[in-house]
């Protein structure tokens, strides 16, 4: 784990997760699992944000395209939020496309609706256009 960019921070994340998930199960809405979260990195002392709009610069101009990303955690971790029969390699896709517009370093995709959470858990490292010295 240690080898991965902002390690402690998203072991805490995932920790978080688990204890939402131990607490709930599988099978309710996105916006559960969200709120949930949030109250519990809260609670641990780490600044989020959900719904962050992520621009989109195309040509040199910031169009207002309709991104949103679920949640940022201290500036520099985006974790998206999945409650689906099965994650798809688009949900990874997005989140990497989050990553890079947003020159964040790594990001989560947490599916809640699967039986046990680790198996719902991908991290994922944006290689290309992270300013890692930024967001630590």
């Amino acid at each position: 784990m240690e080898d991965f960019p902002l390690a402690d921070l998203t072991g805490k994340i995932i920790g978080a997760a688990i204890q939402v998930h131990s607490a709930l199960g599988p099978g309710l809405l996105e916006s559960t699992y969200q709120t949930c979260l949030c109250h519990d990195l809260e609670e641990l002392g780490l600044e989020t944000h959900r719904r962050v709009r992520v621009p989109l610069v195309y040509k040199g101009v910031t169009l207002n395209a309709a991104y949103e990303m679920d949640l940022l955690v201290a500036n520099a971790v985006i974790v998206e939020i999945k409650a689906v029969e099965k994650a798809l390699p688009v949900h990874q896709q997005q989140l990497l496309t989050y990553l890079k517009l947003a020159r964040k370093p790594v990001g989560l995709l947490i599916n809640f609706n699967v039986p046990k959470l680790i198996d719902g858990v991908k991290r994922v490292v944006n290689t290309r256009g992270a300013a890692l010295q930024d967001s630590m």
